[in-house]
């Protein structure tokens, strides 16, 4: 074996141990998911698949059942449904907002406002710039 083919094959090695080590710390994870994104991993596990790979088990036999219902479906109107029937209390299936996002009240304002509030103004943004640059 060439130097070059050892050092191949020893990359290879530690590829295949970090791959392992990855599917170890999601393995861990599946028995108690985290409720936040930010509990989740990083590094080489987090290209790991959760629940292993896709069709060795249904989602309701597999570890995938412990992150919730499959059959749950939000509606514009605010209304939830699992399997079909409309809950009661459509809060019990809404998570924590994403801090900044649409639905987070501590967010100053989310971009389509401060776009939005820049088309009227004339202010060199949005349709006031365009008017501009046509005339």
């Amino acid at each position: 074996m060439t130097e070059e083919e050892k050092a191949e094959h020893e990359k290879k090695t530690e590829d295949e141990q970090k791959m392992e080590e990855a599917k170890q710390e999601i393995h861990q994870l599946e028995e108690d998911p985290p409720e936040k994104l930010e509990d989740w991993p990083d590094g080489q596990a987090k290209y790991e698949t959760f629940g292993g790979a896709e069709g060795d088990h249904s989602y309701d036999e597999g570890p995938e059942a412990k992150l919730g219902p499959d059959s749950v479906r939000h509606h514009e109107d605010g209304s939830v449904e699992v399997g079909g029937e409309e809950v009661d209390d459509p809060e019990e299936f809404k998570g924590e907002p994403i801090p900044g996002g649409p639905t987070d009240p501590d967010a100053e304002s989310n971009p389509d406002e401060q776009r939005l509030a820049g088309d009227d103004g004339g202010d060199g943004t949005g349709e006031g710039e365009r008017e501009s640059e046509a005339g």
